[in-house]
């Protein structure tokens, strides 16, 4: 008997005082709002620094946080993965960093590459109730370098080829649907569960032309017209983040 999984993938913004009135100790009661009234059984998280990921354990009471920082020390900002405790056994995780040397903390591939290390985050998961797990990959990929971006969507492609199974791909991937790094995915006949959102990025509003950078990916059954991203016009100023928050139904057996 199929069930069908809400997936959110959700760039929370770092933690920065950059951001001034939307810096991210003003945003937590909005972002918790949503989090409660969404109520996601799966959602991959990406800008969380080590001050969020500590804040998403003490606040999501319901659901189990996983994930490490990108650094070599595995601080800093990482792809973390929560999902309902009660509905899900846990059967593996592993982070790994995108990069010619995955098992290096805090490696990257150089080249056009920003000084940002990237990784991915994968967690094989069983719902209960269901007949078999499925992968749920979450990940960043560089917001500079263009052919960092395709080396990384090529690794995480390579290592569903490894694994197999079905699996869920949530990220902020710094492209647009026709980019390359998008279309490895898509060519190969990955569904984008997000194909008919038209933007994700608003940037706390300010951006004019709006753009879509945001995804959810899987090779199950899904239905792109029930998928969003959440409406944000700010609260007296204050935003979930500068990305929309998005949303994506799944169905597994």
């Amino acid at each position: 008997m199929s069930t069908t999984l809400k997936v959110c993938s959700f760039n929370m913004r770092c933690r920065t005082t950059h951001d001034g009135d939307n810096i991210f100790d003003n945003r937590t009661g909005r972002i918790s709002d949503f989090i409660n009234e969404c109520s996601p059984d799966v959602i991959g998280f990406q800008e969380i620094t080590d001050f969020m990921r500590d804040w998403l354990k003490a606040n999501l009471k319901d659901y189990t946080v996983l994930g490490c920082g990108r650094g070599n020390d595995y601080t800093g900002e990482s792809t973390v993965i929560a999902y309902k405790t009660s509905e899900f056994d846990l059967i593996s995780f592993e982070n790994f960093w995108l990069s010619l040397t995955p098992n290096v903390p805090g490696s990257t591939y150089g080249m056009d590459q920003s000084t940002c290390p990237r990784i991915a985050s994968v967690a094989m998961l069983k719902k209960r109730g269901t007949s078999k797990p499925f992968y749920f990959y979450n990940t960043h990929l560089d917001h500079k370098g263009a052919t960092a971006r395709l080396l990384g969507s090529a690794q995480i492609m390579q290592k569903i080829s490894e694994t197999g199974g079905d699996f869920i791909i949530t990220g902020d991937f710094n492209a647009t649907p026709s980019a390359p790094e998008i279309k490895i995915f898509t060519d190969a006949g990955i569904k984008d569960c997000t194909s008919l959102i038209d933007h994700t990025f608003h940037d706390y509003g300010r951006l004019q032309k709006k753009c879509k950078i945001d995804y959810v990916f899987t090779n199950m059954k899904c239905d792109a017209t029930l998928s969003y991203a959440e409406a944000d016009n700010g609260v007296n100023g204050i935003f979930i983040s500068d990305h929309y928050p998005v949303v994506a139904f799944v169905e597994i057996d």
